[in-house]
């Protein structure tokens, strides 16, 4: 399902892969080998309580559906049965996965911090310890000064299983520090308050909310958004009044559409506070004037079925990123006091081939990022003689970024770039004299150097004749041939694309001797909106088959073979995991599903379970015959049949807010009940964690040696 989470403004000043951090390979793998493989081990057997789902005189038993019941004890048991017998079958591994967690963890560089942040008279530093797992927030008047703590989440996490930092945000007289924590991995936050001066203590404990908090300009009005405990949708926007009771707090807004969701955030010129309302495919937004917390609200612009837009005041106008008449997105701009849709004015041409797809605006200049051909260009605009010009890049497949750029007044940009062999880098650039420095750039403990390996993209041939770009990293010295061990992952929905960014653990895999390729399927949005727009609804097979193809089309080029292919994805990528697996299990070894979105249609006709009502612009409403037929058609566990099935390693968390641990807990029963095959089926479900896995910035890295060592394992590596 679909990630809506808020993290706190500094989160990308600490260089990270979202292919999850690593480390480097002296050891060889085949110390997996010291201890003899437990082959006897029985699987668990799921108890069958059958329960009739009747739709469309369309008649489902569903023998597993009782594993919802997250209160009872039986389900509990099951799941811990599951997490023996995967460990079991694991046994033999132990000290491998031991040793690839360490040859990770010890690619990362432990006392780090990033680059300072200036913004409203400080500057704002991230800072890690050796051997801790959490990150320390300071801020200093000069960078000379003695630092001033702000948070010290290692504190802060001790009493938990779980911790995670969501949003912090300064009052505008640096006075008072808001900030939101989750220790329960639901992503219900709860906001508190810390006076930075230590005259005053502030004893408000704000629950369930999204985590996100914004000021209002008078130093003593914050606002910020409810969700629903049960759906986790987002829906009041909330103002708080410092030092009054919680109960006190005043509904500002309240979004009664329960396809929508609703979030707030300021404009970069603290002029206004922003209430946006948001569904897949239309947005929404109104204003509040930053300066007086009880002014009324005021409507940007009225809600229209799929009309997207996003807003950025600027002096005495707002720029507005639309797809109005423009499915591609184009750059349009209305006074500030005239926002309504038939006052904006084309701001730069329309051009179809080209996706917008972000702007930063500044005082002078505005920076927009476009999307052509697969790759991402930054454009910075002179707002005053309105010349232009590009930041360039050379490499086959990468990844550019505009960063974090709090300040609006300034010729300053921060913007990063990366590719599969080049560590996150982060630069600053003078944007009206286009000279820049590196100011940050992802430490590898024990070097690296990018000229051992090997990125290029490729294009794979689709069934229906499109051209699906592929991303694709070995090493050097790998020999690409039928008995080449190769990786490929995807994802392919909500119009998210998978960059192909670095991984410091991802070196672990191509130092084995793994080809790791991503394959830019249909439901992204690589290639433009069209690309996305062909990916979802009743064309969502799409995904499944652009993936399937890619395979294909790697097997035949001589990448690899089906003895030695192996597939990745989580989430609405597990999904995808689901899907190939039921459709072509022969092409693949091993499947790794990672929190996978499996149970699509149960799932979609419930709308008690966080997240579904929101879903329908991306999968289609059930409700509806054509949909409820389509979804069912490609529904993974639906879909499980009598049939050899491929290795498979399936992850979930017992607190997982996005994908709840009974789909994948049913897939994994339905498949212990039906294949044929005496292939590998585990299931691991973290008993504290939810969506994203475990907390911290090392103990994730034993799940990556989990996933790992399963595809070593099959290698024989």
């Amino acid at each position: 399902m679909k990630r809506n989470h808020i993290v706190n403004y500094l989160a990308t000043i600490i260089l990270i892969s979202p292919f999850l951090t690593s480390c480097n390979n002296n050891n060889s793998s085949k110390e997996m080998k010291t201890e003899v493989k437990v082959s006897e081990i029985q699987p668990p057997v799921c108890k069958k309580k059958p329960k009739k789902l009747e739709k469309f005189n369309d008649i489902r038993i569903d023998n597993y559906y009782w594993l919802r019941e997250r209160e009872n004890p039986e389900v509990i048991a099951y799941l811990e049965q599951e997490n023996k017998y995967t460990e079991e079958k694991l046994k033999h591994t132990k000290d491998f996965q031991e040793n690839l967690f360490k040859e990770m963890k010890s690619r990362i560089k432990e006392d780090d911090s990033s680059a300072p942040l200036f913004y409203n008279g400080y500057y704002y530093i991230t800072r890690t310890e050796q051997g801790k797992e959490y990150p320390i927030i300071i801020r200093k008047k000069h960078l000379d000064d003695k630092e001033e703590v702000l948070l010290e989440c290692n504190e802060m996490a001790v009493p938990y299983e779980y911790f995670e930092l969501g949003d912090y945000d300064v009052s505008p007289n640096n006075k008072i520090l808001a900030y939101s924590t989750d220790t329960v991995s639901r992503r219900l936050y709860t906001i508190y308050l810390k006076d930075l001066t230590g005259e005053t203590t502030y004893d408000e404990k704000i629950p369930n909310t999204t985590g996100t908090i914004v000021w209002a300009n008078d130093n003593k009005t914050i606002y910020y958004t409810l969700q629903d405990t049960e759906t986790l949708r987002p829906y009041r926007v909330m103002k708080h009044r410092l030092g009054t009771p919680i109960e006190n707090d005043v509904l500002v807004y309240e979004e009664k559409d329960e396809v929508f969701a609703t979030g707030i955030s300021k404009t970069k010129t603290n002029k206004y506070i922003i209430i946006g309302s948001y569904s897949t495919l239309t947005q929404e937004y109104r204003l509040i004037d930053a300066d007086n917390a009880d002014a009324p609200i005021t409507l940007f612009a009225p809600r229209q079925k799929g009309l997207e837009y996003d807003i950025f005041h600027h002096e005495n106008e707002f720029f507005i990123r639309t797809n109005l008449n423009a499915e591609n997105f184009r750059i349009m701009t209305c006074p500030e006091d005239k926002t309504q849709p038939d006052n904006w004015k084309e701001f730069t041409p329309y051009n179809p081939e080209v996706l917008t797809e972000e702007l930063e605006i500044f005082k002078d200049f505005l920076v927009v990022s476009e999307r052509k051909k697969g790759l991402t260009q930054l454009k910075v605009i002179n707002l005053n003689d309105h010349s232009d010009y590009y930041i360039n890049f050379n490499d086959e497949a990468y990844s550019a970024y505009i960063g974090h750029n709090p300040e609006y007044d300034t010729t300053a940009l921060r913007y990063g770039y990366t590719s599969l062999t080049t560590p996150f880098t982060l630069y600053r650039k003078n944007m009206a004299t286009q000279e820049q420095e590196i100011i940050k750039q992802e430490e590898v403990v024990g070097g690296h150097n990018p000229e051992d390996y090997i990125s290029k993209r490729l294009y794979a041939p689709s069934r229906d004749g499109k051209q699906i770009p592929i991303s694709i990293v070995y090493k050097k010295t790998t020999q690409l041939n039928d008995q080449t061990p190769l990786l490929q992952y995807g994802y392919g929905s909500y119009g998210v694309n998978v960059e192909p960014n670095f991984s410091k653990s991802l070196l672990s895999l191509l130092d084995r001797g793994f080809v790791y390729a991503i394959a830019h399927v249909r439901g992204s949005q690589t290639l433009g909106r069209e690309w996305y727009e062909d990916g979802k609804f009743l064309k969502k097979k799409n995904t499944f088959f652009d993936f399937i193809d890619c395979s294909k089309y790697l097997i035949q080029e001589g990448y690899t073979s089906a003895e030695h292919l192996y597939a990745e994805g989580g989430s609405a990528g597990g999904l995808l995991m689901g899907a190939i697996s039921n459709y072509n299990p022969e092409l693949y070894k091993g499947i790794i599903a990672q929190v996978p979105f499996v149970d699509v249609l149960t799932t979609m006709l419930d709308p008690s379970i966080p997240l579904t009502t929101g879903e329908y612009e991306e999968w289609g409403n059930p409700n509806e015959e054509e949909y409820y037929f389509y979804i069912k058609s490609y529904s993974p566990y639906d879909n499980v049949e009598k049939k050899e099935y491929p290795n498979i390693l399936v992850t979930t968390g017992l607190h997982d807010s996005q994908v709840q641990y009974w789909e994948p807990a049913k897939w994994v029963a339905k498949l212990r009940e039906l294949k044929t095959d005496n292939n590998t089926l585990l299931l691991k479900t973290n008993m504290e964690a939810g969506h994203g896995g475990a907390s911290g910035r090392f103990e994730f890295l034993k799940e990556i040696a989990l996933n790992y060592t399963f595809l070593l394992d099959l290698e024989n590596k």
